[in-house]
């Protein structure tokens, strides 16, 4: 017997992507794609024309980010479906796509069969969580987070500025950004502000470009 179908909007700002993902999402007897979307303005009209019952969404894209587009997209509907498909797999970016409203998180290099699984137990009202989503998720509840204002001065960091050319840009003292950046070492685990940059980009704290 036939279900409800499961109509779903593709966001991610790679044609090649949307194409795919609508490849492997269509062969399913219960679902179907109608629509898809190349950046988060777009999504968000998209899903305001639409309405989908899951949208997977990408976290890169260009002008609005994803984690902005599913905050509107949850403004609009608050029981709005989200599944992140995305690169990003660090514990800030899971982190901050479901402190918005994202349902569950899906790296990109899953299995097709586990996206179509996801689609289906999200439409049935679960909330689905990858084992290694999950553990990130755990490892993060750990450990210090850093405040909106190290954040700020790590993004200064890695425009390559000094800690002179970082007080200026913020408005604060050098004795201030040091003893910010004395914090942000200690948070992360680190030592010097190489390697601060280096693990903020990998958990996701920082993005380049």
């Amino acid at each position: 017997m036939a279900g409800p179908t499961i109509r779903v909007l593709i966001v991610d700002d790679h044609r090649i992507v949307r194409e795919g993902l609508t490849t492997i999402v269509q062969r399913e007897p219960d679902i179907e794609v109608v629509g898809s979307a190349a950046s988060g303005e777009e999504a968000v009209a998209a899903f305001a024309r639409d309405r989908p019952d899951i949208v997977l969404m990408d976290l890169q894209l260009p002008g609005m980010s994803g984690v902005e587009a599913i905050r509107e997209i949850r403004r609009l509907d608050r029981n709005a479906h989200v599944v992140v498909l995305t690169m990003y797999g660090g514990d800030e970016d899971i982190y901050r796509a479901l402190e918005v409203g994202a349902t569950t998180y899906l790296l990109k290099d899953s299995l097709s069969d586990d996206l179509v699984r996801m689609v289906r137990e999200v439409h049935a009202g679960g909330r689905p969580m990858p084992p290694d989503v999950k553990a990130r998720l755990d490892d993060r509840a750990t450990r210090p987070t850093l405040t909106q204002r190290e954040v700020g001065v790590l993004e200064r960091v890695l425009e390559g500025k000094r800690n002179k050319e970082i007080a200026a840009a913020l408005s604060i003292s050098e004795e201030t950004v040091e003893v910010h950046m004395k914090n942000i070492f200690t948070k992360l685990g680190v030592h010097d502000r190489t390697a601060a940059v280096y693990v903020a980009l990998r958990r996701g704290i920082l993005h380049v470009g």
